[in-house]
């Protein structure tokens, strides 16, 4: 196994533990024994435990982008209604697929609130205010920051319902058809108020 391919297998242990102990539970010894490597390799790679954050946030960001680049390499929205079902497909995997990532994003936003590089970092490692902006414009409405950052806000309440309020009592199951078209009718009522309001 590469350094490259050693520090991927640790990044992803660390996201585990997270996700199932919260950061109280990440320690460089979970790591090794999640990773199912020799005591002493985590930190070998990661000396400090800031490290080992920094490393984890940095493996999130990564996996975001992924699937944003396989949902957006097949569409390309014409309109709000394809916009906004690109957009549930992928906050629905937030849900499902990737709801680990997803748990382990709200256990590390606690744990680096004081420390402007990670919590920035991981701010961004989910959704992106740019595309949000891109987005918008290409369906005509605005290339204002501000509108972006709203589209922004409101699929972070979105995943938060689903997971944490009172979404996870009344949502579909995530992965089901019935669980997109209702995040999609969501995301789509949003957008088409902005629209109305930029016209």
């Amino acid at each position: 196994m590469s350094d490259r391919d050693r520090r991927t297998v640790i990044a992803e242990a660390a996201l585990d533990v997270v996700a199932e102990r919260g950061t109280r539970g990440l320690t460089h010894r979970a790591v090794d024994l999640r990773a199912g490597l020799s005591v002493g390799s985590t930190s070998f790679y990661f000396r400090t435990r800031k490290d080992l954050l920094r490393a984890a946030v940095s493996r999130l960001a990564v996996r975001a982008r992924e699937d944003f680049d396989e949902q957006t390499a097949t569409t390309q929205p014409l309109d709000a209604g394809e916009a906004a079902r690109g957009m549930a497909v992928l906050l629905d995997r937030m849900l499902g697929t990737r709801r680990r990532d997803t748990l382990a994003r709200y256990a590390l936003v606690v744990e680096v609130s004081d420390d402007d590089e990670l919590r920035g970092a991981l701010a961004r490692c989910a959704f992106s205010v740019p595309l949000a902006v891109e987005l918008l414009t290409t369906l005509g409405v605005s290339n204002s920051p501000a509108v972006g950052a709203d589209l922004v806000a409101f699929a972070e309440g979105l995943v938060f319902d689903r997971i944490a309020g009172n979404g996870t009592l009344v949502a579909p199951p995530p992965g089901s058809a019935a669980s997109v078209d209702r995040l999609a009718r969501a995301v789509e009522t949003f957008l088409r108020g902005v629209m109305a309001t930029a016209a």
